[in-house]
């Protein structure tokens, strides 16, 4: 009879127990560099092998932290991925999984459960600052005696992504409402005054509609000079992922054209690892979504939500404005 998975509670770290780790990885020096920076850190090893593990004999229990490493993906591979995320969920273990670009819209269709971190072929400092995030969100963490340096340098680096959190819940803190937007906030301009009061106040309140999506010519215009400053400057200075992911979906959206999350990657204009974190946040504040693709599920896309779109619409109808008046 299988095991079941384990479920986590607080209160196993409260108690002491230092969280146990799964590590499943075919490259063997990639596997010794994350089972020596998880040791590093206090953390428990519950398993440590290769993909296989994964896909013979029956299913083991998992840690409360799984960390996989999937450069390339097979058939086999992709089921056994899907399966992953689905116990990863149910149990409450956190996902962390490096890929390539070239697998990334493979793996991320395969993740539609368990919230994973994924990673586009990140460096030993990346797969620790994942690990970081994910200490990070654990209470009453204890962990071993490290030496003193590794024991400040973890601390360190756990405290500021759990600042770095922190900071993004307060931005929202203001949006009391179900499916706050968190650190990115929709809102309608404030409308004008408009004078005495009136009888009617369904009047007052009836709300304007929403303008239709700009010319997609015009976008993709824009986006060409954003990406034309690269040339004349340092690209870092004008890294805004967020607005050059809203530009390209918005363009796309008025094409009637899907977006893979590999070409909106490349349309934020950052480090794919980046990119998919913003993808994250601003899937969190339902300004994206995540559309499953009907005659293959093998397969997703990220689309503006229907209120980003509005937003996005009636942003460029006051441009407009703005630029008649002007």
């Amino acid at each position: 009879m299988p095991q079941a998975d384990f479920v986590y509670h607080p209160a196993n770290d409260a108690a002491g127990t230092p969280l146990a780790v799964s590590i499943f990885a075919d490259r063997a020096q990639l596997r010794d560099e994350v089972r020596d920076d998880v040791l590093a850190a206090g953390l428990a090893l519950r398993e440590c092998g290769s993909l296989a593990m994964l896909l013979e004999g029956e299913p083991q229990p998992l840690g409360e932290v799984v960390l996989l490493d999937c450069p390339e993906v097979s058939g086999a591979e992709l089921a056994a991925l899907s399966r992953l995320d689905v116990r990863a969920a149910r149990s409450g273990a956190h996902l962390v999984i490096s890929t390539t670009v070239a697998a990334l819209d493979d793996v991320f269709a395969c993740c539609d459960q368990s919230n994973p971190q994924i990673l586009v072929d990140p460096s030993r400092a990346e797969r620790v600052i994942a690990l970081g995030r994910v200490l990070a969100r654990v209470p009453n963490l204890r962990l071993r005696e490290l030496a003193e340096d590794d024991r400040l340098t973890l601390l360190r680096l756990t405290e500021q992504v759990g600042q770095i959190a922190d900071r993004l819940e307060r931005l929202g803190a203001d949006e009391p409402r179900p499916g706050a937007w968190g650190a990115f906030r929709l809102e309608s301009p404030a409308p004008a005054y408009a004078g005495p009061e009136v009888d009617d106040v369904g009047d007052r309140f009836a709300r304007t509609p929403r303008p239709p999506l700009p010319d997609p010519r015009l976008v993709r215009a824009i986006i060409r000079q954003r990406q034309m400053r690269a040339r004349f400057f340092d690209a870092a200075l004008f890294a805004d992922p967020a607005w050059d992911m809203l530009l390209d979906l918005t363009a796309a959206r008025a094409e009637h054209n899907r977006v893979s999350v590999t070409s909106l990657c490349i349309a934020s204009g950052v480090p794919p690892t980046t990119a998919l974190r913003w993808i994250g946040q601003m899937t969190f504040a339902g300004l994206l979504e995540r559309v499953e693709d009907e005659t293959d599920r093998r397969r997703a896309f990220i689309a503006l939500s229907d209120a980003a779109a509005g937003g996005m619409a009636r942003y460029f109808a006051e441009v407009g404005c703005m630029t008649r008046v002007i």
